[in-house]
């Protein structure tokens, strides 16, 4: 396997210092990991696993997977229904977590759930802002007409 070929720079970083290491050009290994830039504890873990595990190991990153989705395919089909419920709508996300919250007693965090929702309903919740109190509706009219 040549070095230069390799794509990830992960795996080219932890070859760089299996290199470094058996030519013998650091006397120290802290001298190694602050050249490349690394830990030293990084440097003495991937040095371990290559001795134990051998150079196919050593090269291999670990997928992480796809996240655990909090929302669950009943709760998706009540949000659904209550999205398209024309008697009882919710207004708002805050609506929509106090909703989950009481009915399904399932805590969902604000932006999960609107992320969620936005991504896979297309939704959009908005709230007009509050009028203010001394507001004159007909003043709102007489401009309105005069321009």
């Amino acid at each position: 396997m040549a070095y230069h070929k390799i794509k990830d720079s992960r795996i080219k970083l932890k070859v760089k210092s299996l290199l470094l290491f058996k030519k013998g050009k650091f006397k120290k290994q802290e001298d190694l990991a602050m050249h490349l830039c690394i830990g030293y504890s990084t440097l003495r873990l991937w040095l371990k696993k290559y001795t134990d595990e051998g150079f196919s190991s050593f090269i291999k990153v670990p997928a992480r997977g796809k996240p655990k989705s909090l929302v669950t395919p009943e709760l998706h089909r009540a949000l659904e229904d209550k999205l398209n419920d024309s008697e009882e709508p919710i207004q708002s996300y805050k609506d929509a977590v106090l909703w989950v919250e009481t009915v399904h007693n399932q805590k969902l965090g604000y932006h999960t759930l609107r992320k969620y929702m936005i991504k896979h309903f297309k939704c959009k919740l908005k709230v007009p802002r509050k009028s203010h109190y001394k507001k004159d509706e007909q003043a709102i009219e007489a401009f309105f007409k005069t321009t």
